[in-house]
């Protein structure tokens, strides 16, 4: 018995961290004014017919906290991959030198902070929607246990609600502090 309530309550704090996991994904994406390599990371390049990941072609780096250069590991896919970041309609304008492309990372207005902090917000109520979704069903897990005692099935999910209660603190943690990154100019 007490085996299937530690499976339970263990298989729950993995799919609540993959939740957490998620969420850093999703800020990674949200820029916050510094140039990261990171910003083109969702960028997928027609490569010889094949969709390829512009980090599997090219060296992405951020040489200050307004440029980012990308530098093609064949020049023949220069083309392509400038196409790309101008279709994937991130904002950004590269120049193309023939060696590389080179993206100026224009300053955020204050209408585009609170676009990118919305932005952020949704995707932490997300996070927190898989939580809840993870304690819902560690929770109809804990009532479909048949040799357990009311009490321990009670104690059970009080321990789940205490998991969900620490995760949602860690979102709302990630979310003020990414907020936070966003608004400072």
């Amino acid at each position: 018995m007490e085996e299937e309530i530690s499976f339970i309550i263990e298989s729950t704090e993995e799919s609540m961290s993959k939740s957490l996991e998620f969420l850093k994904k999703e800020f990674t994406n949200i820029r916050a004014g510094k140039a990261s390599p990171a910003m083109l990371g969702s960028i997928v390049v027609e490569y010889y017919g094949t969709p390829t990941p512009l980090n599997q072609m090219a060296n992405v780096n951020a040489p200050d906290g307004r440029t980012i250069v990308v530098q093609p590991y064949e020049k023949s896919s220069l083309q392509n991959i400038e196409h790309s970041i101008m279709v994937a309609n991130l904002g950004f304008n590269p120049m193309n030198n023939g060696e590389a492309l080179i993206i100026n990372v224009p300053p955020l207005t204050e209408e585009r902070r609170r676009e990118l902090a919305k932005m952020a917000k949704a995707a932490s109520e997300e996070a927190k929607i898989l939580i809840r979704n993870a304690r819902k069903e560690a929770n109809s897990d804990t009532k479909k246990l048949e040799n357990a005692s009311e009490d321990l099935k009670a104690n059970t999910e009080i321990d789940i609600q205490k998991i969900t209660d620490d995760y949602i603190k860690k979102v709302d943690a990630m979310f003020s502090q990414k907020e936070q990154e966003i608004m400072t100019v």
